[in-house]
């Protein structure tokens, strides 16, 4: 996962990203009527630069079943040959060939992932002076409730096929990662299914304004995309280091408000209840205290009886902004302050903050929604 790309590449990088940027963003909302070419035009020009995308893992601790294969898509971002698609399609993988739009297989090394917002770089080495097409970026931003888009990626490894929908909703967020680690998703009823992971959703200019990540299970025209502005943010991270360097609090749960009290019925201070301390986590061996209590109320679960953190570093955890607001603002090796309620009596909490590491529920099995990059089995999706 070493980034091995010299610093004027990243910089160049980062330039053509947001120059794509830029260029959409003179366009604005004013001239979407302008972007009226033919989907088989949007489709001609933009295919090239959409691949194709077999993965391949060995679980060296199963008996049976032990390899694991999933195909994908991804999106060119140089004609040098990097690769943008999810962590679920690259991240942990032994093996990795990508096809391009003329045919060509080739083998392809990991650059760097994130599994919590879903994102990868991989790269390509092309033959002796070829330059490989690249997609446009857009503006994610941008994007409203009812446009039109197109997904472009390898359904069940049908090659370079297309889908038409339109934004059914915009920040949906991530389900089972902590809100201020969670970025809002793009929804669109664009058919996308196993082997979509990584490929671009298409804006009516035929500009990539979302990378397809996941369905919700049993669901129909419910499909997600990871916001193209994000994407930005986590590329030069991804080059840079290979991987994206976060601080690590080490605890989750759940605010107290004041519908959850009188849902409850219980006399709890507002803040937040901690449900879980990771093990091994900062907040482990600080002492903080996570639930053991489980209740369930009005199709609501809980684990409460753990301590309730009322302030981080100052900020009064009263609402999901101020929470927000805190975590965003912690840095790797700054020390956090917390003030907690435990047993009827406030006391405070220091400890200083590794950097994150790969933890289990950030890897897609552990999440509420489908990812696309699975090989469907044998009789369904």
């Amino acid at each position: 996962m070493s980034p091995h790309s010299p610093a004027r590449r990243l910089g160049a990088l980062i330039a053509s990203v947001l120059a794509g940027a830029l260029g959409c963003a003179h366009m604005g909302h004013a001239a979407a009527p302008a972007c009226a070419e033919p989907f088989a035009a949007i489709y001609e020009r933009v295919a090239p630069a959409v691949v194709f995308i077999a993965a391949t893992s060995v679980n060296p601790f199963r008996l049976s079943d032990r390899v694991s294969r999933v195909v994908a898509s991804g999106i060119l971002l140089e004609p040098s040959g990097l690769i943008l698609t999810n962590a679920h399609v690259a991240y942990a993988r032994q093996a990795m060939r990508v096809t391009l739009d003329d045919g060509r297989s080739l083998p392809a090394e990991l650059v760097g992932a994130d599994p919590i917002f879903d994102l990868a770089l991989i790269r390509v080495t092309p033959p002796a002076g070829a330059a490989l097409p690249v997609a446009r970026l857009g503006d994610s931003s941008a994007v409203r409730v009812g446009d039109e888009v197109l997904a472009l990626g390898n359904p069940l490894g049908l090659e370079q096929t297309l889908t038409r929908g339109i934004v059914s909703s915009i920040n949906r967020v991530l389900p089972d990662v902590p809100r201020s680690l969670a970025e809002s998703l793009i929804q669109t009823d664009a058919a996308i299914n196993p082997g979509n992971s990584g490929g671009p959703l298409l804006d009516r200019c035929g500009l990539v304004v979302g990378i397809n990540t996941a369905t919700i299970p049993d669901a129909q025209g419910i499909g997600f995309a990871v916001p193209i502005n994000l994407a930005r943010t986590v590329i030069p991270e991804l080059v840079r280091h290979g991987h994206v360097v976060r601080p690590w609090i080490g605890f989750h749960g759940q605010l107290v408000d004041q519908d959850l009290q009188r849902l409850l019925r219980m006399p709890l201070v507002p803040g937040l209840a901690v449900e879980v301390v990771e093990a091994g986590g900062p907040a482990e061996r600080a002492g903080l205290r996570g639930g053991q209590i489980d209740v369930e109320a009005d199709g609501r679960q809980f684990l409460l009886g753990g301590d309730i953190v009322t302030e981080i570093n100052g900020v009064r955890l009263t609402d999901p902004d101020r929470l927000e607001e805190a975590m965003r603002a912690l840095k790797v090796g700054a020390t956090v302050s917390l003030v907690i309620f435990r047993d009827g009596e406030v006391r405070r909490m220091e400890y200083a903050m590794p950097e994150r590491p790969v933890l289990p529920s950030d890897l897609a099995g552990g999440r509420a929604m489908t990812p696309l990059g699975r090989k469907p089995r044998r009789g369904g999706p």
